[in-house]
């Protein structure tokens, strides 16, 4: 990715930042997390950072010592353990006097389910660690099993006929545990995910982004759509774009349109979804029914629907 392709953001030209993916990795065409490394890359700047990778896409897709694509010291983890070797690696970095930012950088499944325990025991202690979960909605590393982040009418190798239950709000479990910064990003609007990178790592103690990271594998769209299905699920309603301070505020960052035509059309360039033959007025309810209760902690009213 160069600099134009980032909206004009401003930060640390990237001629001057060692990458944090380099150019030899085996990602998929079109991979969220791909994109989610580059946008933190500008975003983290001059900064030094070390990043904790459990099993993941990540893992496999950085290569082995000494070929591997990592551009700054980076430790693999298993599924479980990614947030409890981050807490160590932030306790020796203090011990030190060194400023060095932490980074765990974890898939859904090791996030939403298998790393839940340590994910939880870190941002009850308030650890000193960033938590990027870049969500593709699947395992995506091990052949595309449902997580509890794959939402309702995804077609799974163990979902053959679509999920049947909705996807966890991980926002809102993170804001139970009142860290100081917990926010959602759509990479399809590269000002307010760069925003959102440079405040969690100006801060302190446990913060939490969750980037909807599209999977064209898993998907099963094609690998170009990637950032316009981002886009289509935030104008939708579909995935909330915002931010909480403390578990407390919450801040709404991007309006939706809140229109079946976005959402019809996110569903339809995603083959994952045609078993269950889901259209916007199965997912409308449930949409509606975040909304008001995001309006409710944000305190704002909600806006007529446009096609309403």
């Amino acid at each position: 990715m160069n600099e134009p392709a980032l909206g004009g953001m401003v930060g640390t030209p990237l001629d001057r930042c060692e990458p944090l993916f380099r150019k030899g990795n085996t990602n998929c065409g079109g991979c969220g997390m791909s994109i989610t490394l580059q946008m933190l890359r500008h975003a983290v700047g001059e900064r030094r950072v070390q990043l904790i990778i459990p099993a993941a896409c990540a893992a496999v897709a950085g290569g082995t010592f000494p070929q591997a694509t990592f551009g700054v010291p980076t430790l693999m983890t298993t599924f479980a353990s990614a947030s409890a070797a981050a807490s160590g690696a932030a306790s020796v970095a203090a011990l030190n006097g060194e400023d060095v930012r932490v980074i765990v950088l974890a898939g859904d499944g090791g996030t939403f389910d298998i790393g839940f325990a340590s994910l939880s025991a870190a941002a009850e202690r308030n650890e000193d660690i960033l938590y990027i979960c870049y969500d593709n909605e699947i395992y995506g590393n091990t052949g595309g099993q449902r997580s509890s982040a794959t939402p309702a009418g995804a077609v799974t190798t163990n979902t053959p006929d679509g999920k049947a239950e909705q996807k966890k709000d991980i926002l809102a479990v993170m804001a139970a545990h009142r860290i100081p910064y917990a926010a959602s990003i759509s990479l399809a609007h590269a000002e307010d995910t760069h925003r959102k990178m440079r405040t969690a790592l100006d801060q302190k103690g446990f913060r939490f982004l969750h980037v909807l990271s599209p999977c064209p594998t898993g998907w099963k769209s094609e690998p170009a759509l990637g950032l316009e299905l981002v886009r289509l699920a935030v104008r939708s309603g579909l995935f909330p774009v915002y931010e909480i301070f403390d578990g407390k505020r919450h801040v709404v960052n991007i309006e939706p349109d809140f229109t079946d035509e976005a959402l019809n059309m996110y569903l339809s360039l995603q083959r994952r979804f045609q078993k269950s033959g889901l259209s916007a007025s199965d997912l409308r309810p449930a949409i509606d029914r975040y909304w008001q209760n995001l309006r409710a902690l944000s305190g704002r009213i909600v806006p007529a629907r446009r096609d309403a």
